[in-house]
């Protein structure tokens, strides 16, 4: 029950911060008629050449490896903040010695 907790809490921290990647323009410099959204992956596109026909494109799949990638970097960061609270790095295992 904990896992689907976190997995849960983890998948809604990466949708949250997928739908504020896509304020940030990512659009390549040299193309013209369309305008992308989202980083690191492009999930959004605003089409400026034609948008009587369909103004705004969802990439689905480029949104859903946005979320996984926002909700993976939210769980490294979270669990190196609670390695370093707890101070549970792994240590090495000490030798007994031979005398």
């Amino acid at each position: 029950m904990e896992n689907a907790k976190r997995v849960l809490e983890l998948g809604v921290a990466g949708a949250i911060l997928t739908f504020l990647s896509g304020l940030i323009n990512s659009t390549p410099g040299l193309l013209v008629g369309a305008v992308w959204f989202g980083w690191p992956v492009t999930w959004l596109r605003r089409l400026v050449v034609a948008p009587q026909y369909n103004p705004w494109v969802v990439d689905w799949y480029g949104l859903v490896a946005d979320i996984v990638f926002w909700a993976i970097l939210v769980w490294i960061v979270s669990y190196l903040l609670t390695i370093s609270k707890s101070g549970t790095a792994r240590k090495p295992a000490k030798r007994k010695s031979r005398r």
